[in-house]
Order: structure tokens, then sequence, then C-alpha cells
């Protein structure tokens, strides 16, 4: 599925690079595993590649599909506030958890709009700047432009809406 120097999305922590494919004993089996470097922190992960896309291990969005994320973040529907902050907050980290780009920009957009009618619990803060940092580094892989320039997009797509 994925070769060494591939990029990849693992799920809730972005987009990494695959640096080795190895084979390791474990409980006397012979397994190989993606090791995949994570960009944004450095992080190891290893994946076993037999179990890559049950974890969710997917290539990074193509140029064409950034204009569908672009477009859940355009949408205003109201987050549904009429729950605690945690009980939202678990409901967005499911989202973030399934590495989809969209569920992650739908993550954002409720909380770009939550934020600007109250002040969010700290918690929903860091899940904020999760869902921005994620959505960031596969949006300006996918259209080959540095992350101040998808920035800028995000920051206009959620301030005055669409970006020409």
């Amino acid at each position: 599925m994925f070769s060494v120097g591939d990029l990849a999305v693992y799920p809730a922590h972005g987009v990494g690079v695959i640096e080795r494919i190895e084979r390791q004993e474990i409980s006397g089996c012979q397994q190989d595993f993606y090791v995949m470097r994570i960009l944004d922190n450095g992080m190891i992960i290893m994946i076993p590649t037999g179990n890559a896309e049950h974890v969710g291990l997917r290539d990074i969005i193509d140029q064409g599909e950034v204009s569908k994320v672009y477009s859940i973040l355009k949408r205003r529907d109201a987050p549904s506030d009429n729950q605690t902050w945690n009980r939202r907050y678990r409901e967005y980290m499911e989202k973030i958890k399934t590495g989809s780009p969209y569920e992650v920009a739908e993550v954002y957009r409720d909380l770009w709009i939550l934020k600007s009618e109250k002040e969010l619990s700290f918690g929903e803060r860091k899940m904020l700047d999760t869902a921005r940092s994620l959505l960031l580094r596969e949006l300006s892989l996918a259209k080959k432009v540095q992350q101040e320039e998808v920035a800028k997009d995000l920051d206009i797509l959620l301030d005055r809406g669409p970006i020409s």
C-alpha cells in the first residue's frame, strides 16, 4: 500500500512520512510494520502493514478534494449547543479520530463558530488548534503551497465567507 518516502495521514496525528518498512518478531510471529514519522512533531509510529487500512492510514487528499473541505468550512450550520462541553468534546474527538479531512473540517468550523458565540473550554480550544493544525498540513501538501497560504484561506473562509 505504501512505500518508503510516501506521505500518509494517520488519524488524529496528521501527516507523516513512511521512513522504512521493517519486520519484527512479535509473540513468535514475523510481522511487517510501516515506521512513520509525523511531520509536525517528529513522533514515530509503527503500524502493522496488514492493519494499516483498519487503523485509518490513508493517502493525502488530492488537490480536487480541497474544494470539498473548503465547502464544508463555508457552511454555517449551527453547532449543537444544547449539550455540555464535555459531551461535545467527545463527539468532536470521535470525528478527529476518523482521520477524515471532512470530519476534521466540521470540527474546526463548528468550534470556530462556537468560539464567536461564547468562550470555549480549555479542551475545546486545544481541539480547535489540533483541527486547524491537521487541516493546515494536509491541505498545504494537497495544494502544494505553504501552510501560511492555507491559513489565510481558512481565516477568510471562516471570517468572511468564500474566497475567490
